[in-house]
């Protein structure tokens, strides 16, 4: 109905809409805020996956995400781009694992992550920053 989409993905529903001040009824995130989140999410999932593949030891991992696009593109500007230009993702690793252990859980988390790698493949410039907490 209107700019709310009902997504069904497998048992769950969720919704995917805009802010009333864009015309939505603010019944769930907008779709750029979705992607992020995903990104994020599968982040999370790789991250622990791949943790415990060396025997990395915390007791958690704390995501954030921020991203950059020129509006101009989907407000239909032809030379404007319509995605991100630009993702920066920052991990906080709750652990007493050494530095070059961190660098490797980031860099096998972000080289085994789909929606990294879908991102990165369309050209967005991703930052990453990952440090312990």
């Amino acid at each position: 109905k209107g700019l709310t989409s009902t997504i069904t993905a497998g048992t769950h529903t969720f919704h995917i809409d805009e802010p009333e001040s864009q015309g939505g009824k603010n019944k769930g995130a907008n779709p750029l805020q979705t992607l992020l989140g995903a990104l994020i999410g599968c982040e999370n999932i790789i991250a622990n996956m791949v943790a415990k593949e060396l025997n990395f030891v915390h007791e958690g991992i704390s995501f954030s995400v921020k991203g950059e696009l020129d509006p101009r593109g989907f407000k239909g500007e032809p030379n404007v781009r319509t995605y991100f230009d630009k993702v920066e993702i920052s991990a906080e690793v709750k652990t007493d694992e050494p530095e070059d252990r961190l660098k490797k859980l980031q860099e096998l988390t972000d080289s085994r992550c789909p929606v990294f790698n879908t991102l990165k493949s369309a050209g967005v410039e991703l930052v990453t920053s990952w440090k312990k907490v």
